[in-house]
């Protein structure tokens, strides 16, 4: 088979599994193994490689996910054990009993639980953590539920960004390296990220102060914060004793993983059996635990080795470089060194159309290696591409937490979009340009 031809396997190949997620025919590992199969048989096929040369492809690919998929399963849990001992419940109680009866720190209170709650990387715990407890405020204070959406997803964006979250070990799978190495190089640009989803939640209090927005005289939201951490305090699972022990390991976690030269999920596994010993005596309490955080740990575990079979399959067998160099030949030569920043402008509204695993594993992998061909570091287009399609995951109608979101805000979800677009879009341009400044990107 030619190089032509390959090409066309490879465009043929990543546009079904894009059909595939985009339809919910499947789930994305599904999608990824068998379409993956079918181009492998292909090949085999056409007599362009042998079964065992695929098997080595394949090997190579699933090798290079392990480490990625292995941080995910300990991250999930670890983070499901601060939530379940309520640690996070108890910060977010204290902080909503200081908002009082300000318009503008209700918006700030709802960007900094935002951000913890999304310290785990998932969007819909995300979602359940900031907008039951704080959609009563605003509903008594007469704010708009589109204005807590925008605040949320904005401070989401930007914590989304962590060497855990999603689009972050999907980016760095496909770079071949260790996530908590890609995010080392974004941190100047989630730092700012931060800044800007703080300022969001200035600006849009002060827009809803101007609206008339504030709680009526007479009434306070103090109650239902007590209220809602008593609940916290019965939960069986509960450990409220331990609050600071936990704070502390959360924090040494972090830290660790900043500063140690160990791969994170050592760092995830050694915190999962410290908070494990610490808050659940016995072997069936700790499996309990361990049992109900499984669901979305297995999911993405098993995305992220379906889609090591995927890379594998194009990668190895040259199939993205023929891809890069019909694609490359398109694009003007005066063009190509600007790739990452076109791409990172583009990111928003590709955002609407590609889910995570179509984005990540279908279109950055060609760009890369559109952008090689220009002599672009792939690390810099997976940066762009990572922190600007970032900022724009849950206003994404093919994003499923997404409509968790604007179901338990009672919002349209076309609401939503209209409400967020455009300054999500210039909250992503704004991070692309700090890159620039700080260095992290280069022209």
């Amino acid at each position: 088979m030619n190089e032509t031809l390959l090409a066309v396997l490879g465009f043929a190949t990543i546009l079904m599994i894009i059909i595939l997620l985009l339809r919910n025919v499947t789930v994305p590992a599904l999608a990824f193994i068998s379409v993956s199969t079918v181009s492998a048989i292909i090949l085999v096929a056409t007599g362009t490689y042998s079964i065992s040369e695929i098997g080595e492809f394949i090997e190579s690919g699933v090798a290079g996910t392990s480490p990625t998929a292995c941080l995910f399963l300990f991250s999930v849990l670890f983070f499901g054990i601060m939530t379940d001992v309520g640690m996070f419940d108890r910060i977010i109680s204290a902080l909503v009993k200081r908002v009082g009866n300000s318009v503008v720190g209700v918006t700030i209170m709802t960007c900094i639980i935002a951000m913890i709650g999304h310290l785990d990387g998932g969007g819909a715990s995300t979602f359940l953590i900031t907008i039951p407890a704080m959609l009563p405020i605003y509903k008594k204070m007469k704010m708009r539920p589109t204005t807590l959406l925008l605040i949320c997803v904005t401070a989401m964006g930007v914590m989304n960004l962590m060497p855990w979250g999603g689009p972050t070990m999907r980016a760095a799978s496909v770079l071949g390296v260790e996530a908590n190495i890609l995010w080392a190089k974004l941190m100047p640009m989630q730092a700012v990220g931060i800044v800007i989803a703080l300022a969001t939640a200035v600006f849009w209090g002060v827009v809803e102060k101007k609206r008339g927005a504030g709680m009526p005289d007479g009434e306070t939201h103090e109650l239902s914060a007590e209220e809602a951490k008593e609940a916290e305090e019965g939960k069986e699972l509960a450990r409220p004793q331990l609050f600071v022990f936990n704070i502390i390991l959360t924090l040494a976690v972090i830290i660790c993983l900043i500063f140690l030269p160990l791969p994170s999920y050592l760092i995830f596994m050694i915190g999962c059996a410290i908070a494990l010993f610490v808050n659940y005596n016995g072997s069936k309490l700790q499996n309990k635990i361990i049992k109900s955080h499984s669901g979305p740990a297995i999911m993405m575990a098993s995305t992220l080795f379906a889609a090591g079979v995927f890379l594998g399959v194009m990668e190895d067998s040259g199939i993205m470089d023929h891809m890069a160099n019909i694609l490359a030949g398109c694009i003007p030569q005066a063009m190509g060194p600007f790739l990452p920043l076109i791409i990172g402008v583009l990111s928003v509204p590709l955002t609407l159309a590609f889910c995570t695993d179509s984005y990540f594993y279908g279109l950055l992998p060609v760009l890369m290696g559109v952008g090689d061909k220009f002599g672009v570091d792939p690390m810099q287009t997976a940066i762009a591409m990572v922190v600007c399609r970032n900022c724009a995951t849950f206003i994404s109608p093919v994003v499923p937490a997404t409509f968790l979101g604007v179901g338990l805000a009672g919002v349209e979800i076309k609401d939503h979009i209209k409400a967020s677009f455009f300054w999500v879009w210039g909250v992503s341009i704004i991070c692309l340009l700090a890159g620039l400044v700080f260095g992290v990107l280069k022209l």
